[in-house]
């Protein structure tokens, strides 16, 4: 299923924002009319062999790794190569999104991401799928948690 249809079938009120090839997460964030802090990258997070996670940042942030290791209870976890993650979520990399991935792997949203309306990647280049964040969260089962820093 891709995304726009998963997010579809959610029941979740969505925009698809068609803006064309983009170079980084600003260049995304200005063609879609968005402060950079609401775009969230969808990154995939390895825990172990054939077991991964979805992580919710937002777009002027990373991943703090202790305190996501904390979070999850593990001493060890590290991001996949492009060809690894495309083929746990069925999206390549820039296009990632929890909606639709070839497997419902659990997501964490940084909290900073709670109660605002963000982007998210729609499984295409060139398109950005906005909804609320609380919306995404409650669909997708997924926990909100402070597991960034700033950029």
């Amino acid at each position: 299923m891709s995304a726009l249809a998963a997010v579809a079938a959610a029941g979740i009120p969505h925009a698809v924002v068609r803006h064309g090839p983009v170079s980084s997460v600003a260049e995304a964030a200005a063609a879609q009319g968005m402060a950079v802090r609401d775009l969230a990258k969808t990154l995939v997070v390895r825990r172990a062999d054939d077991d991964y996670l979805f992580v919710l940042v937002p777009g002027d942030r990373q991943i703090s790794w202790p305190k996501l290791r904390a979070l999850l209870g593990v001493n060890r976890l590290s991001m996949p190569d492009a060809a690894t993650a495309k083929e746990a979520t069925g999206y390549e990399r820039g296009t990632i999104t929890p909606f639709g991935s070839a497997r419902p792997w659990p997501v964490v949203a940084d909290e900073r991401l709670r109660g605002r309306r963000i982007s998210l990647g729609a499984g295409e280049r060139g398109v950005g799928l906005q909804v609320e964040a609380d919306d995404a969260v409650g669909a997708l089962g997924a926990t909100y948690a402070d597991v960034t820093d700033p950029s």
